[in-house]
């Protein structure tokens, strides 16, 4: 399959990255051009068919590693118009082509081997220092190129570079055979160059075998093997994320694609959606450091949305404003009853049309039995003016309230940061108290209520109150 980043390698970032493959590029074509010549020369020297194989072999690495040079330049063009996911796959299409050039080597190789011993034919091979020294030099060099560009293939997830690194342990394999089959000949054992040549090809063959369909992998898109498990359970880990429903990864040029699709409440809103995709990419590429995936978010039912959010949903995806939803099951059925708020200067029969669909929504939502109620509001669209109240009138309000918390004897006490406002339709009164805070909220809501409907009573020209619950100061400092 694929290769994929080695773990704990860190690779650099695109420009460095760039600079690193084309360099490595660059000095495997250099050390291919002097090899070359030198086995090249001992071959003529030697007459040995297995060395001769070797420098054949050098010349083909000569193209190969000036197509692999111009593949690394090209792969590192960012993506365009035209290829919206850059151009990382003419890496895979060199990798491909020097597979074509190894198995075209490998059987031309066979086939004169293959002729060699079929005839019988002894050919005279000499074998002197100087060959000898052509061929250890040569191992030495293709063990340092095949180490370096694997290191360089890992850090900069390359398919060329690899390929190229495979090609070079097939040099250092071809070597080694050539220094056995020269060692064979000078103690005198028949067709030994001719045997060794025959290995060289048939190794060859396995090796272009391996590249290839490692590479056929990469040019059909096949997923790293591992990876898609690896990438979705890291998405599971993600708070918010319900599932995973589908998720699409490939390789092109050392960078893994991808796209991705998951399931959210669809009772979030917006902003929090977007906070779940952007630490799902942040988690994805803690697993996958170079991965570019594309996340898409889907709304789900979950099983624990209760039937006041349902309906808080369908109001929000409708742009209804609500309010003072309730819900209550009567018998066999659900009874839903709601604010809803209209502009002001609405003719009553459009509001009556917006209502009617808010209430067809929920049923549907439901089930056609559903009990709806709607309370038509007039919304404040603007932000009408008001002024403080005098001094007098704050000081009022603030004795009455005091007092009606008194005679309810209730748990609310302690009435402070009384503010008045006048405005067009009244007084507008905010105000805080103090509760004890083991109480809970319903409890709260239900002694403040009584007190306002007994201010509202004594004093008609208070159109509004909003109060502000605190938690009283000493069983605060208990806790």
């Amino acid at each position: 399959m694929t290769r994929t980043q080695d773990a704990g390698v860190k690779r650099p970032d695109p420009a460095e990255m760039s600079g690193i493959k084309q360099r490595a590029a660059i000095l495997s074509v250099v050390a291919t051009l002097l090899l070359t010549a030198a086995k090249g020369v001992a071959a003529v020297f030697s007459g040995s068919l297995a060395l001769l194989t070797d420098a054949l072999q050098g010349l083909i690495d000569i193209g190969s590693t000036l197509f692999t040079w111009f593949a690394v330049r090209a792969a590192d063009k960012p993506a365009d118009e035209e290829h919206h996911y850059g151009h990382g796959k003419v890496e895979a299409l060199a990798a491909l082509v020097e597979t074509a050039i190894l198995f075209t080597l490998a059987g031309a190789i066979l086939w004169e081997a293959g002729s060699r011993l079929w005839s019988g034919k002894i050919e005279t091979v000499l074998v002197t220092p100087l060959v000898i020294g052509v061929i250890l030099f040569s191992m030495v060099v293709d063990a340092v190129r095949w180490r370096s560009l694997r290191k360089v293939a890992a850090t900069t997830g390359s398919e060329a570079l690899a390929a190229e690194a495979i090609h070079f342990s097939a040099d250092f394999v071809g070597s080694a055979l050539v220094l056995a089959g020269l060692i064979a000949t000078w103690f005198g054992v028949a067709h030994a160059d001719t045997i060794a040549a025959f290995a060289i090809a048939a190794f060859m063959a396995y090796s272009a075998y391996r590249l290839g369909r490692r590479t056929i992998d990469t040019l059909l898109d096949a997923a790293p093997e591992g990876l898609s498990d690896r990438l979705r359970a890291a998405a599971r880990t993600v708070s918010g994320v319900v599932g995973v429903e589908w998720l699409k990864v490939r390789p092109a040029g050392g960078r893994i694609h991808g796209e991705i699709g998951i399931l959210v409440s669809r009772t979030l809103p917006l902003d929090r959606v977007v906070a779940i995709k952007d630490a799902l990419i942040a988690r994805l590429k803690e697993i996958e450091s170079e991965a570019e995936i594309t996340v898409t978010a889907n709304p789900i039912q979950v099983d624990d949305e209760t039937a006041l959010e349902r309906v808080l949903l369908i109001a929000l995806k409708l742009r209804i404003p609500v309010h003072h939803v309730t819900v209550h099951t009567i018998g066999d059925k659900l009874s839903v009853s709601l604010d809803m708020e209209v502009e002001a200067r609405l003719p009553l029969s459009e509001a009556h049309e917006i209502a009617t669909r808010l209430e067809a929504a929920i049923r549907a939502e439901f089930g056609g039995e559903t009990e709806v109620e709607t309370h038509i509001e007039p919304m404040e669209t603007g932000t009408p003016p008001s002024h403080n109240a005098a001094w007098d009138t704050v000081e009022d309000i603030g004795k009455a309230l005091a007092g009606e918390a008194a005679t309810l004897g209730g748990p609310v006490h302690d009435i402070h940061s009384v503010r008045v406002r006048q405005t067009a339709n009244g007084l507008v009164v905010n105000y805080h108290c103090r509760v004890d805070p083991a109480l809970d909220v319903a409890a709260v809501h239900a002694a403040v209520d009584a007190i306002e409907r007994a201010v509202r009573i004594a004093r008609p020209q208070v159109c509004r109150l909003v109060s502000h619950a605190e938690p009283s100061h000493a069983a605060a400092l208990q806790v």
